[in-house]
């Protein structure tokens, strides 16, 4: 193999690994697949850690994970699913910045990891083995300041809420 193609093989062992994860997690939120808690917990989870509505922001997280983790894994309109990732895992990081920072804690070290990843391959891009194109520029910036926006106030919130607590 040439030093190309392993780059596209490694590209695409990473957005099949960091894609279906997310997509599954995404899964257990909306559906309760895979044993999760379904939306109903899910919503009511994050009223508790300051995400209100609880629903539609269990909605929206569900959404941009199984939206995203699929769109990682395929390739597809590259570079929308690392950043709706790195947007959800941003948030995810914040609300569990209180625990620490390790997983066995319930701390932030699982959504940060996610995060880099997705920045990660949001610029190395998707390589050569990939389902369809990338999203212009323009398009692109507007939605990472749109979904930027939205995690920053999501943040806010949730500091907030953990102050009063």
């Amino acid at each position: 193999m040439t030093d190309t193609r392993v780059h596209d093989v490694l590209l695409l062992g990473a957005r099949l690994v960091l894609g279906g994860y997310l997509a599954a997690h995404g899964a257990q939120k909306l559906f309760g697949s895979f044993d999760g808690p379904g939306l109903e917990a899910c919503g009511k989870g994050f009223e508790q850690l300051g995400l209100t509505p609880g629903r539609p922001m269990a909605v929206l997280a569900g959404v941009s994970e199984l939206g995203g983790g699929v769109l990682i894994a395929a390739g597809a309109a590259h570079p929308a699913g690392p950043l709706a990732v790195a947007g959800t895992m941003a948030v995810a990081s914040a609300t569990h910045r209180g625990r620490g920072p390790f997983n066995a804690g319930g701390g932030y070290e699982l959504p940060l990891t996610n995060l880099v990843a997705a920045a990660a391959l949001g610029v190395a891009g998707p390589g050569r083995f990939r389902l369809g194109g990338t999203i212009p520029a323009l398009l692109t910036a507007a939605g990472a300041l749109a979904g930027g926006a939205l995690a920053g106030v999501s943040i806010v919130r949730i500091r907030a809420a953990q102050r009063q607590a």
